[in-house]
């Protein structure tokens, strides 16, 4: 009868200890199992590693952004490095230059109403901002159409970027409420890879001095 006891009780004592090194163990193994699930969350490592390489070479796309060279009068539409599509604009006059700077684009208006003191144009042939309205962050300025297209290509805006409007009904299905708008006042190394070498500026030919004939009276 003794004997019978002992070996129960030390089969308890033995499963009070397994136990005991089963409980300890799955509390160990808890931290780990959530470490490696990302916190609950499923982690693709073979896609998470490439990207953590991107990140550190400085390789991530910069997204979709428009360019604007105020001396070269173009506009290009990026796509990180990638050039989309560049378009002859107008940029502001001298007495009322194109702003410089990083905006967004704050609006997209198809069919704008122009309005100036005492005046409003609707949607026509004869609105000034023609097909398509681009506002920018910054409040008055924006990118739009033009009842003038003769002068794409010039400094002729009161400060606005002037397009043709087939083309700015283009750009518009193109781009988003968001996108950045870079506007450069001087030529950049990115500007030359973006729109090339500037045409060289040809000196003025001097016109040719018309020979004086002068009559001497002979006696």
């Amino acid at each position: 009868m003794r004997r019978t006891e002992t070996g129960s009780h030390q089969a308890e004592r033995n499963n009070w200890r397994f136990s005991r090194w089963a409980t300890l163990a799955a509390i160990l193994l808890i931290p780990a199992t959530e470490l490696s699930a990302g916190g609950g969350d499923k982690v693709d490592t073979k896609s998470a590693a490439p990207r953590s390489q991107a990140v550190a070479a400085g390789s991530e796309p910069q997204g979709r952004r428009i360019v604007i060279s105020i001396p070269d009068r173009k506009l290009a539409l990026m796509d990180g490095d990638r050039i989309v599509k560049i378009y002859p604009v107008a940029v502001g006059a001298g007495v009322s230059p194109s702003p410089r700077g990083n905006y967004t684009i704050a609006s997209r208006i198809p069919q704008p109403t122009y309005y100036a003191p005492g005046k409003v144009i609707p949607p026509g042939p004869a609105n000034p901002l023609g097909t398509r309205w681009l506002g920018l962050s910054l409040k008055g300025f924006g990118i739009h159409g033009t009842n003038e297209p003769r002068s794409i290509g010039k400094r002729a805006s009161h400060g606005c970027i002037r397009m043709r409007n087939a083309d700015v009904e283009e750009l518009f299905e193109l781009v988003r409420a968001g996108d950045v708008v870079e506007l450069h006042g001087a030529r950049t190394v990115e500007l030359a890879q973006v729109f090339g070498t500037p045409d060289p500026v040809r000196p003025k030919t001097q016109p040719q001095a018309t020979p004086v004939v002068v009559a001497v009276a002979v006696p």
